[in-house]
């Protein structure tokens, strides 16, 4: 039968007011369209449904029948539709956040400490780990999403930029390159370096941007945690490449950042399982952690740190 959820709604509101003026007046139609969608909603089925006169609607006894059946069964639905709207309106429970490190220490305070003031009815966990922990974790649906080191190609994930940010130079006050007015990639050829390891979403790319630039380096050591790059340059072991978001500098170190040119960036990207929705609670810390990024950018864009 190809009826349709507005006739029958219109046929209870009928038999309720017993009437096609009132039943049109009640749920904002008119008398002529009332009257059709009856007529309508019986030859699809076969039955009459209304005795007419010229002063009154009576229903009929199979009328009867669907009038009694359908008012209980449109209540349960509008009752059940109901509840589903305010599950996608909930602004509570737990969201697990997986992120890198480099991201947990520069990024996520401030999109917490929102978080906290905007939905104080939600729990956030996050997780501080190395880009591929926190790939995996998504993946096993551990975590509701991650926030990772891009540009990323997985075809697990579905993938949203926040925040690009370019690669810099970091070396001590006395290198020639501290006084160099635009350091260029190619002036890093034959340079000694520390660099993080490749548990890091950003030694990838690294390495990418030295190839494509045609720069040859001795690596001569690689660290795990960011925040170490500083005192090994500063004891002279090497220079160093640094993501824009590792700023500001350790206060008192004799330590200078130069942007590189050309300019090569990364990509802060957000991550979630692909064709999952997530809950509407991970759905809102999702858009924080987007406002925050954005807010970033434009702070960085009336301020230059670098």
């Amino acid at each position: 039968m190809n009826y349709t959820l507005r006739q029958l709604r219109t046929f209870v509101a009928v038999a309720h007011h017993g009437g096609f003026s009132q039943a049109g007046q009640a749920i904002g139609l008119s008398q002529s369209a009332v009257s059709h969608s009856i007529k309508e909603l019986e030859a699809e089925i076969g039955v009459r449904l209304l005795d007419r006169t010229t002063r009154e609607v009576k229903l009929t006894e199979a009328g009867h029948q669907l009038a009694s059946r359908m008012e209980r069964l449109l209540e349960e639905m509008n009752t059940t539709l109901l509840d589903i709207r305010s599950y996608g309106e909930q602004r509570s429970g737990t969201v697990r956040i997986a992120a890198s490190q480099t991201i947990s220490a520069h990024l996520m305070p401030q999109c917490l400490a929102s978080s906290q003031e905007n939905f104080p009815d939600i729990k956030v966990i996050l997780h501080d780990r190395v880009q591929q922990w926190v790939l995996q974790s998504v993946r096993n649906a551990e975590v509701d999403f991650g926030i990772v080191i891009g540009p990323l190609n997985d075809a697990d994930f579905s993938c949203l930029a926040i925040l690009d940010e370019p690669f810099l130079l970091l070396c001590r006050n006395d290198d020639p390159l501290a006084s160099v007015e635009q350091a260029q990639w190619a002036m890093l050829n034959q340079r000694v370096m520390v660099l993080q390891d490749y548990a890091s979403g950003s030694r990838v790319l690294i390495d990418a941007a030295l190839r494509t630039q045609g720069v040859d380096v001795e690596v001569v050591q690689e660290i795990g945690h960011p925040a170490t790059l500083f005192p090994m340059v500063e004891a002279g072991i090497g220079i160093s490449i640094l993501p824009a978001l590792a700023l500001p500098l350790p206060a008192g170190r004799a330590l200078t950042v130069r942007r590189l040119y050309p300019e090569i960036n990364r990509s802060l990207t957000l991550i979630k399982r692909k064709n999952r929705s997530l809950t509407p609670a991970a759905e809102a810390i999702w858009q924080e952690v987007r406002q925050q990024a954005t807010l970033l950018t434009q702070q960085r864009a009336l301020k230059p740190a670098f």
